[in-house]
């Protein structure tokens, strides 16, 4: 029998069949409210297995989760993103919050069904295929108490459930608006997918309100050229007052436009029309032929949504610089050194039109400036002694059709900047000793850690050339103010071998500035990695003495260090369930220190 005190007031749960239903099942699976938690935890290797499996359904919600995230952000929450079978698949939220939820396993790879977690969010709107929302001691589980979640299930047109979209935070923090939110989030999801199932169908957008038209709550029908109904979703079933998806001459008023009228209208570029309704409501419509196959549009893998892993900042960088794409609109990066320039500039190639093409990278800090010239456009045969006898393309030619990356411009000699204007105005170079011409035509990517505006009021860079390679501007935020940096650290560690970080460790990682970013992060916990043999999980004495020393030497971290050790040893002990020995073996410090600071 259940302890008393671990059991929701059974008239609180008559109020709600749905969790009542949810917590005998979850007395049928044999499970304990009182014990902890038993996590099922997949391999990085098996998680990815499974990402990639639903890679279409993935792909497609990374952007709805991440305007979600700037919905809800500051509340303590997690957003998470799991398969029909409570796998999450992927989450994102703030730092601090993440941290802790590595105590309830809420990360990508755990399973959160019923049959593992009792009732709770994601496994009870899968079980009941409705949305619903487990607050505090609703949930079954006494591990899960400190929660509260809200979880709404996704389904394919074919009315399959393929997951759930969840936002969980402190039991505390409960929002009743949260539920709201979700629901808007999976509609929106629900319609992206739609728009990309069918092939050779006619998709009519539509709302009874104009204003609506484009957002989650639009009508959506789907038709095959002979007028049968493919598809609907629940937006457009209840406007029209249909339980189910009709065929066309059903749907609309088929003596005002037929289906060939639309067909026709629409073959090449979307159509806005006014479709009439039975009852003789005009309605605005939308409608576009989709003749893309259902493969190219669903597996297509996007590089620059794989960066975005929850901070609001990056989020935005993308969602502008995504819009851009293929617009011939150069994209200046700046941010300070190490913060992931280059890696942006290769995601946004790769997402790119001229992604089949070269990425040509040229660091212009690292070339000396008697060789820069050449480097950048080429020489002829016998242009200076020392020439290659076949002579150069250069980098300029090499990124013909594809991506130059130019990474520290802001080092270019003032000479060259003058000729690399000419090159970009022109569409042509001319190599060094050639008296030809040749036409280039390649997207542009700049970066620099340094002010460039600052520069041209100090006539080190050219007014013209900074307008040039501004088409676009975008600031990377450093690895300190970064909202996702627990998930980047994670996703860094599964690179280095599948090490789990302990709870010690990542609040170290967390509150330290990271002067390096990415470099030194990566360095760190590379070194760690390697210091920790075959063990599990990194700890605190696995981290190079360097960087323990940086720590306590800045000034800024030596002000917070008592504090920041108070809460690493505390995190430790917590951790291993109040053993101080085995904290301490963990920190690498003695048993003392650790009586001291509990």
């Amino acid at each position: 029998m259940l302890c008393k005190e671990l059991v929701v007031d059974q008239f609180e749960l008559s109020q709600s069949p749905h969790l009542l239903a949810a917590h005998q099942r979850s007395q049928q699976y044999g499970l304990d409210a009182v014990t902890q938690a038993d996590y099922v935890i997949l391999s990085a290797k098996q998680l990815q297995a499974q990402q990639e499996e639903q890679r279409g359904f993935y792909l497609q919600a990374l952007p709805v989760l991440s305007t979600l995230y700037q919905q809800i952000a500051k509340s303590h929450s997690t957003i998470v993103l799991t398969d029909a079978n409570g796998l999450v698949l992927h989450a994102l939220g703030e730092d601090q919050f993440l941290a802790k939820n590595h105590k309830v396993a809420l990360k990508p790879g755990a399973i959160w069904s019923e049959q593992y977690q009792g009732t709770n969010a994601i496994g009870t709107a899968l079980a009941e295929q409705r949305a619903i929302t487990v607050h505090a001691e609703q949930h079954f589980l006494r591990a899960n108490q400190v929660l509260t979640c809200a979880s709404v299930p996704i389904f394919s047109p074919d009315s399959s459930l393929l997951g759930v979209i969840d936002v969980t935070g402190d039991y505390r923090s409960y929002h009743a608006s949260t539920l709201s939110l979700i629901k808007m989030s999976a509609q929106e999801l629900e319609n992206k997918i739609l728009y990309h199932t069918f092939r050779n169908a006619l998709y009519i957008s539509f709302h009874s309100r104009a204003e609506f038209m484009g957002t989650a709550m639009e009508g959506i029908l789907v038709f095959d050229v002979d007028g049968h109904c493919l598809a609907a979703n629940q937006s457009a079933l209840f406007q029209l007052g249909a339980a189910a998806p009709m065929p066309f001459v059903h749907c609309f008023d088929a003596r005002q436009q037929s289906i060939n009228d639309i067909l026709s209208a629409c073959r090449v570029n979307p159509a806005q029309l006014t479709l009439t309704l039975h009852n003789g409501m005009r309605i605005a419509a939308i409608a576009r032929f989709a003749n893309t196959p259902q493969a190219t549009l669903s597996k297509r893998f996007s590089h620059l949504n794989y960066l975005n892993t929850g901070d609001s900042q990056v989020a935005r960088i993308i969602e502008r610089v995504s819009k851009v794409l293929g617009h011939g609109i150069p994209i200046l990066i700046t941010g300070e050194t190490g913060s992931g320039k280059e890696l942006l500039a290769q995601a946004i190639h790769k997402d790119s039109p001229q992604a089949s093409k070269n990425f040509v990278a040229v660091n212009c800090a690292s070339i000396p400036e008697s060789l820069i010239e050449s480097e950048l456009f080429g020489y002829a045969e016998g242009a200076f002694t020392g020439a290659k006898r076949s002579g150069n393309h250069g980098k300029i030619i090499q990124a013909h059709g594809g991506t130059l990356f130019l990474d520290e411009i802001g080092d270019m000699p003032l000479a060259l900047q003058a000729r690399l204007l000419r090159v970009l105005q022109e569409r042509e170079i001319t190599p060094l000793g050639s008296d030809r011409s040749i036409a280039i035509d390649m997207a542009l990517i700049c970066a620099t850690h340094r002010d460039l505006a600052a520069q041209v009021a100090q006539g080190l860079f050219r007014e013209d050339l900074y307008y040039r390679i501004q088409g676009l501007t975008v600031k990377l935020p450093p690895v300190r103010e970064r909202g996702d940096l627990a998930i980047v650290i994670r996703k860094m560690l599964h690179s280095l071998g599948q090490k789990e970080l302990s709870s010690a460790a990542l609040a170290l990682c967390l509150n330290y500035d990271w002067p390096g970013n990415f470099r030194q992060l990566y360095t760190v916990l590379r070194t760690a990695a390697v210091l920790a043999g075959d063990e599990k999980q990194l700890d605190i004495a696995h981290f190079p003495d360097d960087f323990i020393d940086a720590i306590a030497a800045n000034h800024q971290q030596a002000k917070h260090l008592h504090t920041l050790s108070t809460q690493a040893i505390q995190a430790a002990i917590s951790e291993h369930h109040g053993n101080i020995s085995a904290a301490a073996r963990a920190l690498g410090i003695s048993r003392n220190t650790v009586y001291r600071n509990k």
